[in-house]
């Protein structure tokens, strides 16, 4: 069995090959990215394929398997990027696709969701089998704010009192490897976060507990949290759709409590202490 994985030098990418390679033979392995020459260091064979230019995709999914689609870095381009990559499969024989939707992405309020159900659907529509890893919020999209707010003196964000049931890159990874090697997960949607979860004034005093400083959250309006993430060099579209992802999380979007998660992979997820601990070193 061949294991394609498109975005393979991204950060989540680079892990799932790495966790593969634990498991099964490196000849088994595909890594697709944009620019093989980035992919060197994988171990695994590679090959060009770009979400954005459908004639490189066909090529590249000959004679695979099982793909794990990786959802696109390139917010408002998604579906239709996508939907390249399923067509492409189709007419390369591709058995099976394992796609990184988002947590609860047929109901969440939050802006990315809609470009994730338009993907789902066209995987439904396929007629190749396919399991659904709905992941939600990476720990990461908090913690890599940690130097800056232990500098600042405040972690600042518009998520107000909402939980947020977050896990680690590696946690997600361990889920998509389980479910490439294997049986049993055609068809099933999983709806992944992590075990435990926090607040960002929880964030903030585990922040505060590590360091010994008195490091507070300070919530903010979403338009002076977005203009504060500009101020730090954010592009002013990006940091808008940040501010607004806290607003969403604020009501609640980014919590689960199912526990799906370290179910499939076999352990607990990442506690935030570690994830807190990791982004101080």
């Amino acid at each position: 069995m061949r294991i394609a994985i498109t975005g393979a030098t991204g950060q989540l990418g680079r892990l799932v090959i790495e966790k593969l390679k634990a498991i099964v033979s490196a000849d088994q392995l595909v890594a697709l990215v944009r620019n093989p020459e980035k992919a060197a260091d994988l171990g695994v064979e590679t090959r060009a394929a770009d979400y954005g230019k459908p004639e490189t995709l066909e090529t590249a999914l000959a004679g695979i398997d099982t793909l794990l689609l990786i959802s696109s870095s390139e917010v408002g381009q998604r579906a239709t990027q996508h939907r390249n990559v399923i067509e492409a499969a189709k007419k390369a024989g591709v058995k099976r696709i394992v796609y990184t939707s988002v947590l609860h992405a047929d109901t969440s309020t939050l802006s990315l969701a809609e470009e994730h159900r338009a993907t789902e659907a066209d995987l439904r529509a396929s007629g190749i089998a396919y399991t659904l890893l709905r992941n939600g919020w990476y720990t990461e999209n908090y913690t890599h704010s940690v130097p800056g707010a232990v500098a600042g003196g405040a972690f600042i964000g518009s998520a107000q009192n909402g939980k947020i049931s977050s896990a680690t890159r590696s946690d997600f990874a361990d889920a998509a490897v389980a479910v490439l090697t294997t049986e049993g997960h055609e068809g099933k949607t999983y709806e992944l976060a992590g075990d435990e979860a926090y607040t960002l004034s929880d964030l903030a005093a585990e922040i505060s507990r590590q360091t010994g400083k008195d490091i507070p959250y300070r919530d903010l309006p979403v338009a002076e949290y977005a203009a504060a993430l500009t101020s730090f060099g954010v592009p002013e579209g990006f940091a808008h759709g940040i501010a607004s992802w806290d607003a969403d999380a604020a009501a609640g979007a980014l919590f689960d409590e199912s526990r799906q998660l370290s179910q499939l992979i076999g352990h607990p997820t990442t506690p935030l202490a570690t994830a807190v601990a990791a982004a101080l070193r």
